[in-house]
């Protein structure tokens, strides 16, 4: 439990002693004892409701309970200073901020690991991501997609779950025959050879380029080959070769996976049909129509589904059930998919197939991203320069930078609409949110590199003497710091990698205000230098650490 938790739980002790000590309710009675933060800083650190909740156990007005509260109340106990009863009963209470001075040697002491915590006790969650055809460039919702999931896995990971990445490859149906058959044709004509192209074939210069690289390694042998074998040869080219460039893009972005789970494996180790098996056994499937339906309106489906056509063919549906399937046989305690735009329908069908499959619904969990609109100029930007199609994940990244990229697709909650601001992207000003965290830790560095000039260098092994921390700045940035750990804690709970960025906007913000309000390297006063030089480095330490939970580089100079 970190130094900001504790004091809640000490707060919360002493509020339910004095209620006890003054007859209010016996210990069975008291409800669960909630400590908001208040939004005005007037009404105090912490308030709490308790009163309001006694009033009815208690018999009593809800400020009189109040009131017996405070008196009985032991501040030294609970480091508090003062407490006040507001409006109909609320009780406020201040801090006795000297406590703070703990999360200096506390971050200090921990550093990297600072914010790591045992939240999710070992609750293993098998996180699905990106997922893309293999037929071409990933594009802006896969890349929204990226940075929210390897955000999201890496504070997971922190907050203590025991976490799995994996990436769904579609190896397996149309679009893949389609790739096959698109890379056939243009490996014929590029030995000169006359093949139509068809409409709906995959037109892209990637199928192109392929196939060229295909006849400088394989030269007129493939063509050889009886078609249908020359198309399963394209088939394997094809899925190795984009794969391969998939994995790449996706590497350069700075993410990565535990696994690749390929579609075709279903099938061929028969899990696909064992489904069926499973399903048919467990009275969810029936036949109708020469087709065999999926009964998911059992749990509150809109409408029945089919797996298996009229005639014998699966729908997509199957080989996904049989996919989840895998995964909780592996195991896992908690599935998330994060998903694209187009998938709400897909929500209510998968969480009935899990219950059909004898798992709670809650074993499930879907992050569904909404769309990516790409502004500059005050004009929404659709088509690519270079190529006239839809920009990519790497166009994007090589236009504003990769840390750009990643930071303003992780600070928007996924299920929001987003207008990417290409040109607050580049911009170097405190405009640009990436720009004034970035530049907050790039100013301690700054800071360190002065003091050192000064005669004054930071000595981390220096005794500290914290009695010199007692400036509200200094204050107010300690408990900012203290923060971290539950809120990463609280960020993995909730699925929510947007509040690592917004937290590290506010921390950037209350390191400025102490950095303009504070004379920090003082050579008259070393002692003094030490403790402040200490706060800005362990500011620079939670900034990295939330930084790289983003997938975003910590400079230490812009």
């Amino acid at each position: 439990m970190n130094i900001l938790d504790e004091m809640k739980q000490k707060i919360r002790e002493t509020l339910r002693e004095a209620v006890i000590s003054k007859g209010f309710a016996k210990e069975e009675e008291i409800p669960e004892i909630i400590l908001e933060t208040p939004k005005d800083k007037n009404h105090g650190d912490y308030a709490s409701n308790v009163a309001m909740q006694l009033a009815r156990v208690a018999k009593r007005n809800p400020r009189e309970i109040a009131e017996g509260i405070v008196e009985h109340f032991d501040k030294e106990k609970a480091s508090v200073r003062t407490l006040e009863v507001a409006g109909p009963g609320f009780i406020n209470v201040f801090l006795d901020q000297r406590f703070l001075r703990q999360v200096l040697p506390t971050v200090l002491r921990e550093g990297a690991a600072y914010g790591r915590s045992n939240a999710g006790e070992g609750t293993s969650v098998l996180v699905e991501f990106v997922s893309a055809n293999p037929t071409g460039a990933l594009h802006l919702g896969h890349a929204r997609g990226a940075a929210v999931g390897d955000s999201l896995c890496n504070i997971l990971d922190m907050a203590g779950y025991n976490v799995g990445r994996e990436y769904y490859i579609n190896d397996a149906g149309n679009q893949i025959d389609k790739l096959a058959l698109s890379l056939d044709i243009r490996y014929l004509q590029a030995l000169g050879r006359e093949a139509d192209m068809p409409e709906d074939a995959y037109q892209g210069p990637d199928i192109v380029g392929i196939a060229e690289q295909v006849v400088q390694e394989h030269g007129e042998a493939l063509a050889a080959l009886p078609e249908q074998e020359r198309r399963e040869r394209f088939r394997e080219l094809g899925l190795d070769y984009l794969l391969e460039k998939l994995k790449g893009d996706l590497k350069d972005f700075r993410v990565s996976f535990d696994t690749w789970f390929s579609e075709t494996s279903l099938y061929t180790a028969g899990k696909v049909e064992e489904t069926l098996e499973t399903l048919r056994t467990n009275g969810e499937v029936y036949d109708e129509d020469g087709a065999t339906w999926f009964e998911s309106t059992r749990y509150g489906d809109d409408k029945d589904r089919v797996l298996v056509k009229n005639d014998g063919s699966y729908t997509y549906l199957l080989p996904d059930i049989a996919y989840h399937k895998d995964k909780l046989d592996r195991g896992f305690d908690k599935l998330v998919d994060l998903f694209g735009a187009d998938h709400h329908g897909y929500i209510a069908r998968m969480h009935a197939a899990i219950q059909a499959l004898g798992y709670p619904k809650e074993k499930l969990d879907f992050q569904v991203g909404q769309n990516v609109n790409l502004v500059k100029g005050g004009e929404r930007v659709k088509m690519s320069k270079r190529t006239g199609n839809a920009v990519t994940m790497r166009e994007l990244a090589e236009e504003v930078g990769l840390d750009a990229t990643r930071y303003f697709f992780a600070m928007r909650s996924v299920d929001t609409h987003l207008d990417f601001d290409m040109d607050l992207a580049v911009e170097e000003s405190n405009e640009n949110p990436v720009y004034y965290v970035q530049y907050a830790h790039a100013r301690v560095s700054s800071l360190l590199n002065q003091a050192e000039e000064k005669g004054v260098a930071y000595d981390p092994e220096a005794v500290l003497d914290l009695t010199l921390i007692d400036s509200e700045k200094a204050y107010e940035l300690l408990k900012k710091i203290g923060e971290f750990p539950a809120l990463v804690a609280g960020a993995a709970e909730q699925y929510a990698q947007h509040r690592i960025p917004n937290y590290l906007h506010d921390l950037a913000s209350v390191f400025h205000s102490y950095y303009n309000a504070e004379k920090i390297v003082d050579p008259s006063a070393p002692a003094l230098t030490q403790v402040r030089l200490a706060l800005a480095y362990v500011t620079q330490t939670v900034l990295a650490n939330g930084l790289t939970l983003v997938g975003v580089h910590a400079p230490d100079e812009m």
